[in-house]
């Protein structure tokens, strides 16, 4: 496993990690709304304007990129504490089927921790699959009872 790198992606690879996440999409069983080169063009496109709010972290194997994870940092509200306040949430954590199991996403997540420490985060949050979270938990993720999330339907998509 020596022979991964974990590193923040470059603009250039943001093509590929739109790749990444289509492939995660069907993997699944999931119906796309659009074609693969349109899905690609907008993730690209979406990318480049919200650098300020996501970052993505790539890993790397003989120069191809094998899996992904973004953490979204959302400004909060200052407090007489703290006058700047962030939070991140981990999203789109996903290692390619061959490189699964093996420690890689462990890797991944404590590279993203790593990162929001770097940047001064309060708390980092994810929403996982049943799968993930013992992983998760491993790499210091809890429940909180405070943590609430309530789910509310659009009927039509976003903005």
């Amino acid at each position: 496993m020596d022979d991964i790198t974990i590193r923040p992606a470059e603009p250039a690879e943001t093509g590929i990690v739109a790749g990444l996440r289509w492939r995660w999409i069907l993997e699944n069983g999931h119906r796309p709304v659009t074609t693969r080169e349109e899905f690609v063009r907008h993730f690209v496109n979406w990318a480049a304007e919200n650098t300020g709010s996501h970052r993505c972290m790539v890993v790397v194997r003989d120069g191809v990129i094998i899996g992904m994870a973004w953490l979204a940092v959302v400004a909060r509200v200052p407090s007489p504490r703290a006058l700047l306040r962030a939070s991140g949430d981990l999203q789109c954590v996903y290692v390619i089927p061959g490189e699964r199991d093996g420690g890689i996403g462990g890797r991944l997540v404590e590279a993203v921790l790593a990162r929001a420490r770097d940047l001064g985060l309060e708390r980092v949050t994810v929403h996982s699959s049943p799968r993930a979270i013992p992983a998760y938990a491993r790499r210091g993720f809890e429940s909180s009872p405070r943590l609430l999330h309530a789910r509310v339907g659009r009927a039509d998509p976003y903005p």
